[in-house]
């Protein structure tokens, strides 16, 4: 179901904006873009940054690498008046959070985006993905488990819950520094249906018994906010397994010949993609959409494919995807949606979270204080 909240006038802007957009000039010369930093963001860069920039003299784009405190942070500038950000890349779950709150921009996709190379219209090639009328997805990627090949003895982790098994595989691991997935991933390894975890998670009962299986661990547990710290602490041996993004796991395995294994088992599957904060001034706007519409087109998100092992949203892109841009390597077997690798995934619900994240992390964030 999409969510939305955007307010009136933040529409009557996008119209203006569009415009300005259609008519090819009153738009800025630079933009703020926002994501996660490591090879994830470079492969943004390479994809669709640079190109863009190449077609289009004159124009500056900046990074800032804040996209795991997008929320709060946009909420910080709406409340001073002042967005300084352009174009945000968010998971599905602070998209409809954002969306909620009128903190990001209506989309209309088949108007502001391009159709597939056969036509069909963007609304259609990206389908079920739009999970949010602010939304524009880019990629389906997975958040699962590194572990070092050479400190986990003969026998390698195959389960999630070997993360929870300090008598079989002793030593630090590595978690982010939030509630989602660390909590489905307790409450299954003690035992919950995968069918009936976000039932069980609705309940205060639920949530304590999630904790007090991260209890189990969390002496040994390094907690991490940036995707690219698990990938270090396992290349630097500080951590013995650890979870973070696919794609960052595949450039320390593929790209950087780290001794570094992959636990596939019970990897949470999650959307990540665009959205623009309300309330920019026309010119920005202008900008902003000019450059979402060419970033997200067919053969954006398979050439970001080519840098990172993250599946494109649109499913026009998916035959597009070829090798690795410098290894020469077929990417598709490196993908999450890799039937080889889904033998058991986690559906992570999006709008459970959007709908239950402020509360679960304010308990999340109290018990790591304890």
């Amino acid at each position: 179901m999409k969510r939305t909240k955007t307010l009136l006038a933040t529409s009557a802007l996008t119209v203006a904006a569009a415009g300005a957009y259609a008519a090819g000039h009153g738009m800025a010369d630079s933009m703020t873009l926002v994501s996660w930093g490591g090879a994830y963001q470079a492969s943004q860069q390479n994809a669709y940054v640079a190109p863009y920039l190449e077609m289009n003299p004159g124009v500056t784009a900046s990074w800032d690498e804040s996209s795991a405190e997008a929320v709060a942070k946009l909420r910080a500038m709406n409340e001073a008046g002042n967005i300084t950000w352009d174009v945000v890349d968010v998971v599905a779950s602070d998209a409809m959070r954002l969306c909620d709150e009128g903190l990001a921009m209506e989309i209309d996709h088949d108007e502001m985006l391009e159709a597939a190379p056969d036509g069909t219209p963007a609304s259609e090639d990206f389908g079920d993905l739009i999970v949010s009328d602010c939304f524009v997805p880019q990629i389906v990627y997975s958040t699962t488990f590194g572990y070092r090949t050479d400190l986990v003895g003969d026998t390698p982790p195959t389960s999630v819950c070997d993360v929870f098994d300090l008598e079989a595989y002793p030593g630090k691991r590595s978690l982010q520094r939030r509630p989602i997935d660390n909590m489905e991933w307790a409450l299954y390894c003690d035992g919950v249906a995968k069918e009936d975890i976000y039932d069980v998670l609705s309940t205060d009962e639920g949530v304590d018994r999630a904790l007090a299986k991260l209890d189990t661990i969390k002496s040994e547990v390094v907690w991490w906010s940036a995707g690219a710290e698990t990938p270090q602490l396992l290349a630097d041996g500080e951590v013995v397994m650890g979870s973070t993004f696919n794609g960052r796991l595949f450039s320390a395995i593929a790209e950087q010949n780290q001794p570094i294994g992959m636990l596939w088992d019970m990897q949470s599957f999650d959307l990540d993609g665009w959205i623009i904060p309300a309330g920019l001034p026309e010119d920005r706007l202008a900008r902003a959409l000019d450059f979402l519409r060419f970033a997200t087109d067919t053969q954006r998100l398979a050439d970001q494919a080519k840098f990172i092992s993250y599946g494109p949203a649109r499913a026009s892109s998916a035959p597009l995807v070829g090798k690795h841009a410098e290894l020469g390597i077929d990417m598709a077997p490196h993908m999450p949606t890799d039937p080889a690798n889904a033998t058991n995934v986690h559906i992570y619900d999006y709008e459970w979270w959007a709908d239950n994240r402020d509360d679960i992390d304010a308990k999340f964030q109290a018990w790591l204080a304890q």
